[in-house]
This record gives structure tokens, sequence and C-alpha cells, in this order.
């Protein structure tokens, strides 16, 4: 892609509740990584999965990790979930290194909808194994459904759906719970290029919108330059943090998509990513 003298893009939207949270988290820490390292062993030895990462993500930020596979980006996410505990280092919650997690999102690339339950109830499952929804809280999983794109399907099976109006429907059951937090684990990666350029701008408005935080995992440079306010590069395992990327690029990114910018940063990350 041709390269663009490196300017300061002006930014070209309204202020949103995003661009105000963003403000505020330039204050405020959701989550702290600190020199985080994750080593798993088994019978036939031990692998080293990450090593010293150190990361803040801060209110209202979207950030991206890039890396190739097996680089420990997943193993990330899933310390984050508190699936998985770091074997050296810590996450420290809030600005001041509580321990209490504030509200999560998560979302994997396997929708991992209840073949079951209607799409409503899927995304209000949160609700769900705790005990009955209410009717407010079904009222809220049917806005989601409208907000994602699912206005009208509300009352099929995920059987019903294509892959990309389930991932839809696990990205609204990600955002049931107002999160502080959302968790991406590359959720669009088996779907057809059209749909998933399609659901990224969703993800963007969306976010831009409700201005919560967000770490997405993925292995496309486009759909992180597209999302993100930084991108980090991950090198490959152990997985350490190579190299940071801010991306200053007006929102939504939808308009600068073909622009000399946007292809100038994305050639860079590839570049940090070959070495």
């Amino acid at each position: 892609m041709p390269e663009a003298q490196s300017q300061s893009p002006v930014r070209l939207v309204e202020p949103t509740a995003a661009a105000a949270a963003a403000a505020e988290g330039a204050r405020r820490n959701v989550v702290g990584l600190q020199s985080v390292s994750k080593r798993f062993e088994s019978s036939t030895g031990s692998v080293q999965a990450l090593e010293n990462v150190s990361l803040d993500i801060r209110a209202g930020e979207f950030v991206a990790i890039v890396g190739p596979s097996g680089c420990g980006k997943s193993t990330l996410l899933r310390i984050l979930c508190d699936l998985e505990q770091p074997t050296q280092g810590q996450v420290q919650w809030g600005h001041h290194g509580s321990h209490s997690r504030p509200r999560l999102g998560v979302a994997f690339q396997e929708h991992r909808l209840l073949p079951w339950l209607n799409i409503e109830d899927n995304v209000c499952l949160p609700r769900l194994m705790q005990g009955k929804a209410s009717a407010q809280d079904m009222e809220r999983a049917r806005s989601l459904c409208k907000l994602v794109g699912l206005n009208g399907f509300e009352k099929r099976r995920p059987s019903e759906l294509s892959g990309g109006m389930r991932q839809r429907a696990s990205v609204a059951r990600s955002l049931f719970t107002s999160p502080e937090l959302l968790l991406l684990d590359e959720p669009f990666g088996a779907l057809d290029a059209l749909t998933r350029e399609q659901i990224t701008a969703d993800t963007e408005r969306i976010w831009m919108e409700q201005g919560f935080a967000s770490l997405l995992i993925t292995h496309s440079i486009s759909e992180a330059v597209h999302l993100a306010d930084r991108v980090i590069v991950m090198s490959a395992r152990p997985g350490r943090i190579a190299a940071e990327f801010t991306i200053d690029l007006p929102r939504p990114r939808t308009q600068a998509l073909g622009s000399p910018e946007f292809g100038r940063l994305c050639a860079e990350i590839r570049a940090k990513l070959e070495l």
C-alpha cells in the first residue's frame, strides 16, 4: 500500500459516550497487568506462554492485541477472565490496584449459544443462570438484539440463524451486564470477509455509543486498526510485548479504511509482526 506523510488526522465525529469515557480513562485504569508470565506444565514438559507482560487498559479505551499463533494472546484474555492464573506477576483491577473485578463481558470465536434456547433467552443467559429473568431483563435482551441487528429474530433458535447472526447474538449476550470491560477473543475470525467487515463496523458503532473499555484479540491487522485506540504487537512464544501503536484516525473508521494513513499503519504493524 502507498505510504503517506505522517500527520495527525483531524477528528470528524461529535463527542460520544466513548469519547467522554476515554477522557475519564486518561486518569483511571480499568485493569493493569504487572509483569505477567504464564507457564504451562505437563507430563511432556513445560511451555512458557507469556513472559513479563505489562499492560494498562483505561476506561473507555479500545485496545487490540495482534501476534502470531501460539504467542499467548488468548492465554492473556483467559487470565483476565480468571480462567487461568499467572505463574508470575499480578492483575490489578482499577486505578488503586483493587482485586475486585469490574463487570466483564466476553465473546469468543465460538458463539457458545445454547441450542435449546431462543436468541433472546441466550442473550439473557447471565440472568437466567442466577434464576428467573424479570420482564425488565427480557426487555433489555430484546433491546440488545435490536442494537446488534437481530430485530425480528429474537424467538429463533441458533440453528435457524447464519454464522454472522449467531456471532451478533454472542456479542449481544456479552453486553447484557453493561460491562465496564468487554473482552473479545477473535469473535469474527470464522466469518466470511463481507460479514466480518459489517460486524466490525457495528462493533465500533456500539462501542462509540456505550463507552465501555474493550480488549480485542485478533489475527487481523486491518480489524485491529479499524477498532482500536492502541494496537499491541506480541512476539512469538513466549509472548512478550514487541511494539505498541497509537491509532489516531477519525471515527467511525469506515471513512478511513482505504486511506493512505490506514494503509501505512497496517504496513507498520505487519512489519513488526514479521521481525
